[in-house]
Parts: structure tokens; sequence; C-alpha cells
């Protein structure tokens, strides 16, 4: 029987409980044996626009993870020099006895008809849509997808306004996890001291 395994990919600017709930919630909603929480090395998209390196995000999502229930940080894309390109990221963690889901939000759906190897992604994975409510109900873009619709609860969290409350030295706390706030203020991230 084949591993089931979600990918759910970010620059995780810094990873917040948002993140964590949806991959909980995919995680057990489609019965999946484990969600990797994917960070970005090189978020092509996003150059210029993310703050902490690379290594300091992987170390941020790896504390996040820790006693979640089949939640995992990977490095695959950090330890891979280039570019992050999705169809890169399946074809690195694709293998015989694995069926891999790759969870994405209605906004980045949305946003595939940009993505490099945007056809050569539709045979390594089935998309899971994850629906915020109020959220339209969207699909990958052209025909041949496999794809799934999973509902969760709206958390009005951004890494974006994160960062904003940090480099204004208001506090995180409750929407990122105690490990995460540590570690951050060990790293000296989002404050100016890096």
């Amino acid at each position: 029987m084949a591993e089931k395994i979600g990918v759910l990919g970010g620059t995780f600017d810094p990873v917040h409980h948002g993140h964590l709930a949806a991959a909980a919630d995919v995680r057990h909603a489609l019965g999946l044996d484990r969600v990797l929480l994917v960070v970005a090395g090189d978020p092509w998209q996003k150059r210029g626009r993310v703050e902490a390196s690379a290594r300091d995000r992987l170390a941020l999502t790896e504390v996040a993870v820790v006693g979640i229930d089949g939640v995992e940080a990977s490095a695959v894309e950090v330890d891979r020099a280039g570019a992050s390109v999705t169809a890169d990221t399946l074809e690195s963690l694709g293998a015989p006895d694995r069926d891999l889901y790759l969870v994405l939000g209605a906004d980045a759906v949305a946003n595939m008809g940009s993505w490099r190897r945007l056809e050569d992604t539709k045979a390594l994975a089935t998309v899971v849509v994850v629906e915020r409510a109020g959220d339209l109900d969207v699909h990958p873009p052209g025909e041949g997808w496999r794809y799934v619709h999973v509902r969760i609860p709206r958390l009005d969290i951004s890494s974006t306004d994160l960062r904003a409350r940090l480099h204004a030295g208001r506090p995180v706390d409750g929407l990122v996890p105690p490990a995460v706030v540590a570690e951050i203020h060990a790293r000296g991230l989002y404050t100016g001291g890096r």
C-alpha cells in the first residue's frame, strides 16, 4: 500500500498557526500518513520580498512542528541549488510506493498559471485545494488535473503581518507557537538584529 504524503510548500517567513492548522486538517481529512512543510529555498516568485534566510526559515519550521503528529519540516528545496520549482520538488519526493498530495491555498491555485513546469506537475501529485470560509471554489487551470477540496477554519494570520508586528516590537504570541517565538528572538530575526 502506497504511503500518502502531503506536500505543503511555502516561504514560511515566518511559519505560523495557520500553516500548522492547514497541515493538520488536510492530513486528517484525507487520511494522509504525513504532511511535509517544504521550506522554499529560493522562492523565485518572491525574490526580494523574503526576509529571513532559507536556513533560518527551516529552523523556525522545524521547531514549529515538534509535537504535531504526522507533520514534518522538509529541507528538500533548501538543500537544492537553484529556484524552488514545484515540479522539481515533487519529482525529488516521488517514489513508486508514494502518492503525493500537493497542498495549496485557494490563492496559490489561482496563481498556478504563472508556475514554471506547470504541465509537468499534473502527473506528479493530486492537488489539494485548501479553502477557508468565504473562498471561492477554485480548481487548477486546464484539463487533466487530479484535485480535491478541503475546507478548513479561517485563521486570519499572515506572515506579512507577523513581520510588521515584530519590526514594530509588538508581540506575536498566540499567532505562532512559543518555540517559534523563542527561535525568532534567539536568531534576532525580523527585528533589525540581523
